[in-house]
């Protein structure tokens, strides 16, 4: 199989997936060596970036995803005319402690935010953000939280390593701190 017929079957692969697909995926489907397809993605993202079209290859979630350029957002969610997800600062709140503490217990989670978190919890796990990713070895066996593949995809993360450390949240320049205000402000008024 040459080069161009490889690429053409990647591009298909990507377009028809529902989300993130991990490089062994794609080799499998396409009955090649991942070593094969490595250099072909690369090739394409680059493509993608140059010629300026209105998609990206995105590397998320342990695989590859073709994603709308961030520039037309606006205009493909006019498109499908849905709300965008919206979460409280209680949800943001205990998806961090899920997301740099896991795996984690409720427990654990309700005493760092100092309430009662089943709620938000729940809503998170419906909303496939988290995942139950076992009991915890001690009486009563309580459930350890983690977070899923869609968080990453969600948050547009490669892995959990790409997570801002606590220290690089401390280095907050001027800008990211009008941001931030920015952001608390609208999650307070309800405006995205």
């Amino acid at each position: 199989m040459d080069t161009a017929e490889l690429k053409a079957i990647l591009e298909a692969l990507l377009f028809a997936a529902p989300g993130p697909v991990r490089l062994e995926q794609l080799a499998l489907a396409a009955e090649v060596t991942p070593g094969q397809l490595a250099p072909l993605i690369a090739e394409l993202g680059e493509e993608y970036r140059r010629t300026g079209r209105g998609f990206l290859l995105v590397e998320l979630a342990e695989g590859y995803q073709l994603r709308t350029r961030p520039e037309h957002a606006e205009i493909v969610r006019r498109l499908h005319s849905s709300r965008p997800v919206r979460m409280s600062r209680a949800a943001l709140e205990t998806l961090a402690i899920i997301a740099y503490r896991q795996p984690v217990t409720r427990a654990e989670i309700d005493y760092l935010r100092g309430v009662d978190s089943g709620g938000v919890v729940k809503s998170l796990l419906d909303k496939r953000l988290v995942r139950i990713v076992g009991k915890k070895d001690i009486p009563g066996r309580p459930l350890l939280y983690g977070t899923s593949r869609e968080f990453l995809e969600f948050f547009g993360l490669r892995a959990l390593s790409d997570l801002p450390t606590l220290k690089e949240f401390t280095e907050l320049t001027k800008e990211s701190e009008s941001l931030l205000f920015d952001f608390e402000a609208g999650l307070e008024d309800g405006t995205p």
